[in-house]
């Protein structure tokens, strides 16, 4: 049994959520919901249908009303840059904002962030992270069993998962990473950063003329059905590659990776990514450990649904 919410919806219930156009498909209210009901905490995490032109409202409007926290999803993820007040380490390292944290001062002037505090006086400011960058990582190892180090790697998608998915790739050592995107001057305006930050990693744009290690999906085709693969497989077939991971978790199992299990591939959705990132939210607004199996108990539970 998942645990619940000791307490009904009161006025002293506090409000985290995730903003993401489109949104209904996301499972993190399940994952998260469940995590903050085992932490025994009076909070509830909703998902927002947020309009990307609009995003900035969002963002402060819950900075207002004192909400403990948020997730951002597609697109937001590189728009909530310049909006929120500070960017925490990570967001400037991996250039892209996954998760807000709105903070008060403490009664010693030091900024705090607000689910850890009963009471506070004075402003509240946004903070942005990201916490996509190591759980792809870790996601890689456990569900891939692929070691990113040394790898040859075929990303798609350059926006803001796949911008923190490829700056933490350079960082973490592959030895060849090409880069496909729909704009392709998006892509070279990665490359061209990856290649300066981390110039022992060979970044190309366009396809690879050799086999690799992995391919990493970070597009969101595959979320709609109808949606066509994220890549060309007549330029570029699927068994060149050793595994296949995708960012979509919903379906569970997408175009993407039926491709490529019948190509022979090691294959994986984005779960992991979706629990790791998520779970290292939680510990952020809260100040304590996620309760990890919990949280994928619930995910597994929403996605079979």
């Amino acid at each position: 049994m998942l645990p619940v919410h000791a307490k009904a919806i009161g006025a002293a219930t506090r409000l985290v959520a995730v903003y993401g156009r489109p949104i209904r498909h996301s499972a993190s209210p399940a994952m998260q919901n469940a995590g903050i009901a085992a932490l025994g905490l009076d909070w509830r995490y909703l998902a927002c249908d947020v309009d990307p032109a609009r995003l900035a409202e969002a963002i402060h409007g819950a900075g207002a009303m004192h909400f403990v926290g948020l997730n951002l999803t597609v697109p937001h993820k590189l728009l909530a840059m310049p909006i929120v007040d500070v960017l925490d380490e990570s967001a400037k390292t991996w250039g892209a904002v996954n998760t807000v944290v709105f903070e008060a001062r403490d009664e010693s002037g030091e900024w705090i962030p607000i689910g850890r505090l009963d009471r506070w006086s004075g402003p509240v400011r946004s903070r942005g992270h990201n916490t996509d960058a190591d759980a792809i990582i870790r996601s890689l190892n456990e569900d891939l069993a692929i070691e990113p180090r040394g790898s040859r790697v075929l990303l798609l998608g350059a926006g803001g998962a796949g911008r923190a998915a490829a700056l933490r790739l350079a960082d973490e050592g592959v030895s060849v990473l090409w880069l496909l995107n729909r704009t392709e001057s998006r892509a070279a305006e990665l490359a061209a950063e990856i290649g300066e930050r981390f110039p022992a990693v060979e970044v190309a744009v366009g396809y690879p003329d050799t086999d690799v290690e992995m391919i990493v999906n970070a597009t969101s085709l595959g979320l709609k059905a109808g949606d066509p693969l994220p890549l060309d497989i007549a330029r570029y077939p699927l068994a060149r590659a050793d595994g296949v991971y995708d960012m979509v978790y919903r379906p569970a199992s997408t175009p993407l990776l039926e491709a490529a299990r019948a190509a022979g591939c090691r294959a994986a959705n984005g779960l992991g990514m979706l629990l790791y990132q998520g779970a290292a939210a939680l510990e952020l607004w809260s100040g304590r450990p996620a309760p990890i199996g919990v949280m994928r108990a619930a995910l597994e539970r929403e996605i079979q649904r």
